[in-house]
């Protein structure tokens, strides 16, 4: 059943891709006489392609949830349409093509030079045979194996303070609502594209399978950042990673910086992508504190905080996040500057 359901999304994925590639893209390339990038603009169409049936999908669900039952209600939401923008460059796929376009040729000579030397791809496939004859069952172990990896470079982006200073882009959103998922630092998504893609060659999983595996990660993030009251009860909670365990991952003062005192929550809570479990496992959830305010201290106004500018356009806050993280960095001239963001240690 999940074979059939995976080989006509992707049947239909496919047709769209052709003739999208076929009637607008090549002659244009033609036209460039950029014709050797054919085979990079043709993979780039499908996640172009998948992006779109996703922003479709996902709005079409959230956007009416989000107006019948906020978990907030703002007098405008100016604050959120600039996150209209990440998630058109993000689920569109143009972090990935200008990934793909930069890096690809470093992963292919990485590999044959590892191949020369004896390593191979850990392809889960080959230690767990099953995974060939039941789709679905490999589709699952790489969706759990994406997630536990995902868990972890969540919490590295916070633990990590150059890191959190790119990282807090995503966070500072106070607004959040569907399209907060994709919001972040353009240098802190190439790095995520990269970590991720480089982890999927290595353990196997198949192209189609990892354009489904994205669409779904990416529909059911969108969730967790929407402006929904939704609970899933006592044992939903502890299975998917709901809207309000992922919210107290935003809210200030508990989800992202020191927790009164408790070590456990030093860099904060809730770290998991789609999964609870990981945050169960390592003692970093929290399903009891009620529904907080969303952003980050730094910029609420004195006492509460220090009033950073984290920016209000695309561009203000891709800049201003280079010039935190760079006043974070050990480097000479870092030194004795400061970005006026309260570290993760010193937060209260």
């Amino acid at each position: 059943m999940f074979d059939a359901v995976a080989h006509a999304v992707s049947a239909l994925l496919g047709q769209a891709q052709t003739w999208l590639f076929v009637t607008l893209e090549q002659p244009l390339l033609y036209q460039l006489h950029l014709m050797d990038y054919d085979d990079l603009a043709y993979d780039a169409t499908l996640w172009f392609v998948a992006g779109a049936a996703q922003i479709l999908a996902v709005y079409a669900v959230l956007r009416p949830l989000e107006a019948w039952r906020p978990i907030e209600r703002w007098p405008d939401r100016k604050a959120a349409r600039v996150d209209v923008i990440y998630t058109l460059i993000n689920r569109l796929g143009l972090v990935s093509l200008v990934f793909f376009l930069a890096l690809q040729p470093a992963f292919d000579n990485l590999q044959e030079w590892l191949r020369l030397h004896g390593v191979v791809n850990l392809n889960l496939d080959e230690l767990l045979p099953g995974m060939r004859t039941h789709p679905l069952l490999g589709f699952l172990i790489y969706l759990v194996a994406l997630d536990f990896a995902g868990y972890w470079y969540h919490r590295w982006q916070h633990q990590f303070q150059w890191w959190w200073e790119l990282h807090a882009v995503h966070h500072s959103q106070r607004q959040l609502t569907l399209w907060a998922d994709d919001r972040g630092h353009l240098l802190d998504d190439t790095l995520q594209a990269a970590f991720f893609a480089a982890l999927a060659l290595a353990i196997g999983v198949p192209p189609n399978q990892f354009v489904l595996l994205a669409m779904l990660g990416g529909a059911l993030q969108s969730l967790q950042h929407a402006n929904v009251r939704m609970d899933f009860g006592r044992l939903g909670e502890r299975l998917l990673v709901s809207p309000r365990f992922h919210r107290l991952h935003h809210a200030v003062g508990y989800g992202h910086e020191l927790g009164h005192g408790n070590r456990a929550r030093l860099y904060g809570c809730n770290f998991g992508i789609l999964f609870p479990w990981w945050d169960l496992l390592f003692h970093s959830a929290d399903f009891m504190t009620p529904t907080q305010p969303t952003g980050v201290r730094a910029q609420l106004p004195p006492p509460e905080g220090q009033g950073v500018d984290y920016g209000q356009g695309f561009w203000a806050q891709q800049w201003l996040g280079l010039l935190r993280m760079a006043a974070r960095l050990p480097l000479p001239w870092s030194r004795g500057q400061s970005s006026g963001s309260t570290p993760h240690s010193s937060a209260t």
